[in-house]
Protein backbone atom coordinates (compact mmCIF):
# COMPACT_ATOMS: atom_id res chain seq x y z
CA UNK A 1 0.00 0.00 0.00
CA UNK A 2 1.44 2.97 -0.96
CA UNK A 3 1.69 6.30 2.38
CA UNK A 4 2.89 9.44 1.71
CA UNK A 5 3.69 12.06 4.05
CA UNK A 6 1.12 15.21 4.09
CA UNK A 7 4.15 17.30 2.53
CA UNK A 8 4.53 14.85 -0.10
CA UNK A 9 0.49 15.05 -0.92
CA UNK A 10 0.62 18.85 -0.85
CA UNK A 11 3.59 18.60 -3.52
CA UNK A 12 2.37 16.48 -5.46
CA UNK A 13 -1.63 18.01 -4.93
CA UNK A 14 0.35 21.65 -6.62
CA UNK A 15 2.09 19.60 -9.62
CA UNK A 16 -0.98 17.97 -10.30
CA UNK A 17 -2.81 20.95 -10.55
CA UNK A 18 -0.16 22.84 -12.03
CA UNK A 19 -0.40 20.31 -14.83
CA UNK A 20 -3.85 20.67 -15.80
CA UNK A 21 -3.40 24.25 -15.77
CA UNK A 22 -0.43 24.00 -18.11
CA UNK A 23 -2.62 21.31 -20.37
CA UNK A 24 -6.42 21.81 -20.06
CA UNK A 25 -7.16 24.82 -22.96
CA UNK A 26 -6.63 21.73 -25.71
CA UNK A 27 -7.58 18.56 -25.91
CA UNK A 28 -4.64 17.27 -28.41
CA UNK A 29 -0.95 18.42 -28.61
CA UNK A 30 -0.09 20.95 -31.30
CA UNK A 31 3.19 23.00 -32.03
CA UNK A 32 1.44 25.46 -29.38
CA UNK A 33 0.37 23.58 -26.63
CA UNK A 34 0.41 20.56 -24.43
CA UNK A 35 -1.81 17.24 -24.94
CA UNK A 36 -4.68 17.14 -22.38
CA UNK A 37 -3.88 15.58 -18.90
CA UNK A 38 -6.56 15.73 -17.37
CA UNK A 39 -7.15 11.85 -17.28
CA UNK A 40 -4.15 10.91 -15.76
CA UNK A 41 -4.05 13.88 -13.46
CA UNK A 42 -7.27 12.02 -11.93
CA UNK A 43 -5.59 9.37 -12.18
CA UNK A 44 -3.03 9.88 -10.25
CA UNK A 45 -4.75 11.78 -7.57
CA UNK A 46 -6.62 8.90 -6.82
CA UNK A 47 -3.44 7.12 -6.46
CA UNK A 48 -1.55 9.72 -4.25
CA UNK A 49 -4.04 11.75 -2.76
CA UNK A 50 -6.63 9.69 0.00
CA UNK A 51 -8.87 12.12 0.65
CA UNK A 52 -11.62 13.25 -1.64
CA UNK A 53 -11.36 16.60 -1.37
CA UNK A 54 -8.77 16.93 -4.25
CA UNK A 55 -10.65 15.02 -5.96
CA UNK A 56 -13.71 17.90 -5.58
CA UNK A 57 -10.88 20.20 -6.41
CA UNK A 58 -9.71 19.09 -9.35
CA UNK A 59 -13.26 18.55 -10.79
CA UNK A 60 -13.92 22.62 -10.13
CA UNK A 61 -10.21 23.56 -11.49
CA UNK A 62 -11.31 21.60 -14.67
CA UNK A 63 -15.01 23.46 -14.69
CA UNK A 64 -13.31 26.77 -13.92
CA UNK A 65 -10.60 26.41 -16.84
CA UNK A 66 -13.07 25.34 -19.41
CA UNK A 67 -15.67 28.29 -18.01
CA UNK A 68 -12.46 30.58 -18.62
CA UNK A 69 -11.14 28.92 -21.86
CA UNK A 70 -14.38 29.44 -23.38
CA UNK A 71 -15.60 33.20 -22.66
CA UNK A 72 -12.03 34.76 -22.31
CA UNK A 73 -9.31 32.37 -24.03
CA UNK A 74 -11.22 32.13 -27.82
CA UNK A 75 -11.90 28.40 -27.19
CA UNK A 76 -14.73 27.30 -28.96
CA UNK A 77 -17.74 26.02 -26.37
CA UNK A 78 -18.67 23.05 -28.21
CA UNK A 79 -18.26 20.53 -25.59
CA UNK A 80 -20.20 22.25 -23.13
CA UNK A 81 -23.74 21.36 -23.10
CA UNK A 82 -25.46 19.48 -21.11
CA UNK A 83 -23.34 16.66 -21.07
CA UNK A 84 -20.82 17.81 -19.72
CA UNK A 85 -22.38 16.91 -16.64
CA UNK A 86 -21.17 13.24 -17.24
CA UNK A 87 -17.01 14.18 -16.85
CA UNK A 88 -17.94 14.00 -13.31
CA UNK A 89 -18.40 10.28 -13.26
CA UNK A 90 -15.92 9.82 -15.99
CA UNK A 91 -13.44 11.81 -14.07
CA UNK A 92 -14.34 9.67 -10.73
CA UNK A 93 -13.69 6.34 -12.86
CA UNK A 94 -10.16 7.93 -13.00
CA UNK A 95 -9.78 8.68 -9.41
CA UNK A 96 -11.65 5.15 -7.81
CA UNK A 97 -9.24 3.34 -10.18
CA UNK A 98 -6.49 4.81 -8.80
CA UNK A 99 -7.55 4.50 -5.52
CA UNK A 100 -7.98 0.60 -5.85
CA UNK A 101 -4.70 0.62 -7.41
CA UNK A 102 -3.01 2.25 -4.22
CA UNK A 103 -4.27 -0.23 -2.07
CA UNK A 104 -2.04 -2.95 -4.18
CA UNK A 105 0.81 -1.09 -4.60
CA UNK A 106 4.13 -1.96 -3.76
CA UNK A 107 8.02 -1.01 -5.20
CA UNK A 108 7.98 -4.28 -6.92
CA UNK A 109 7.51 -5.85 -10.75
CA UNK A 110 4.73 -7.34 -9.32
CA UNK A 111 2.66 -4.11 -9.44
CA UNK A 112 2.76 -3.85 -12.85
CA UNK A 113 -0.36 -6.27 -13.13
CA UNK A 114 -3.21 -4.56 -10.69
CA UNK A 115 -1.51 -1.09 -12.29
CA UNK A 116 -2.51 -2.75 -15.40
CA UNK A 117 -6.28 -3.55 -14.19
CA UNK A 118 -6.90 0.06 -12.75
CA UNK A 119 -5.26 1.72 -15.63
CA UNK A 120 -7.43 -0.56 -18.53
CA UNK A 121 -10.72 -0.14 -16.34
CA UNK A 122 -10.37 4.04 -15.32
CA UNK A 123 -9.95 4.47 -19.18
CA UNK A 124 -12.65 2.56 -20.22
CA UNK A 125 -14.99 3.61 -17.89
CA UNK A 126 -13.93 7.38 -18.55
CA UNK A 127 -14.26 6.92 -22.12
CA UNK A 128 -17.58 5.39 -22.23
CA UNK A 129 -18.72 8.13 -19.53
CA UNK A 130 -17.52 10.75 -21.47
CA UNK A 131 -17.66 9.99 -24.96
CA UNK A 132 -21.23 8.13 -24.21
CA UNK A 133 -22.18 11.35 -22.87
CA UNK A 134 -21.83 13.38 -24.82
CA UNK A 135 -22.78 11.12 -28.46
CA UNK A 136 -26.23 10.70 -26.68
CA UNK A 137 -26.61 14.05 -24.19
CA UNK A 138 -24.80 17.43 -26.20
CA UNK A 139 -27.58 17.55 -28.45
CA UNK A 140 -24.80 17.71 -31.32
CA UNK A 141 -26.03 14.09 -32.43
CA UNK A 142 -29.64 14.31 -33.58
CA UNK A 143 -30.19 10.26 -34.48
CA UNK A 144 -27.48 8.09 -32.26
CA UNK A 145 -27.38 4.63 -32.84
CA UNK A 146 -24.79 2.01 -30.76
CA UNK A 147 -22.85 1.32 -34.28
CA UNK A 148 -21.85 4.76 -34.82
CA UNK A 149 -21.56 5.65 -31.05
CA UNK A 150 -19.42 2.65 -31.05
CA UNK A 151 -17.05 3.94 -34.22
CA UNK A 152 -16.85 6.72 -32.56
CA UNK A 153 -15.16 5.61 -29.90
CA UNK A 154 -12.84 3.66 -31.67
CA UNK A 155 -12.17 6.61 -33.66
CA UNK A 156 -11.10 9.25 -30.13
CA UNK A 157 -10.48 7.12 -27.31
CA UNK A 158 -6.84 5.95 -28.80
CA UNK A 159 -5.94 9.69 -28.54
CA UNK A 160 -6.68 9.89 -24.96
CA UNK A 161 -4.97 6.53 -24.11
CA UNK A 162 -2.44 7.67 -26.00
CA UNK A 163 -1.66 10.69 -24.13
CA UNK A 164 -2.97 9.14 -21.02
CA UNK A 165 -0.08 6.32 -21.35
CA UNK A 166 2.58 8.65 -22.40
CA UNK A 167 1.91 11.33 -18.92
CA UNK A 168 1.51 8.10 -16.82
CA UNK A 169 4.64 6.77 -18.40
CA UNK A 170 6.38 10.28 -16.75
CA UNK A 171 5.16 9.84 -13.38
CA UNK A 172 6.00 6.29 -13.35
CA UNK A 173 9.78 7.06 -14.05
CA UNK A 174 9.33 10.11 -11.56
CA UNK A 175 7.86 8.12 -9.05
CA UNK A 176 10.79 5.06 -9.72
CA UNK A 177 13.44 8.03 -9.80
CA UNK A 178 12.42 9.33 -6.04
CA UNK A 179 11.73 5.91 -4.79
CA UNK A 180 15.27 4.73 -5.60
CA UNK A 181 16.83 8.13 -4.56
CA UNK A 182 14.61 7.43 -0.58
CA UNK A 183 15.88 3.95 -0.52
CA UNK A 184 19.53 5.19 -0.98
CA UNK A 185 18.59 8.19 1.33
CA UNK A 186 17.16 5.89 4.11
CA UNK A 187 19.85 3.56 3.51
CA UNK A 188 23.02 5.45 3.94
CA UNK A 189 21.71 6.80 7.32
CA UNK A 190 20.98 4.34 8.98
CA UNK A 191 24.36 2.34 8.57
CA UNK A 192 26.27 6.11 8.66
Amino acid sequence: MLTLSTRSQIAIGLLLVSLMILTRSHHFASTHNLADASWVIFFLAGVYLPSTWPLLGLFALSWWLDFAATNWGGVSDYCLTPAYVFLLPAYASLWLSGRWYTQRYQFASSTLMPLSISVIVGLILCGLFSSGGFYFFSGHITETNLNEFGDQLIKYLPLYIETFVFYLGVAVLIHTLFTLISQQFNSNNTTG
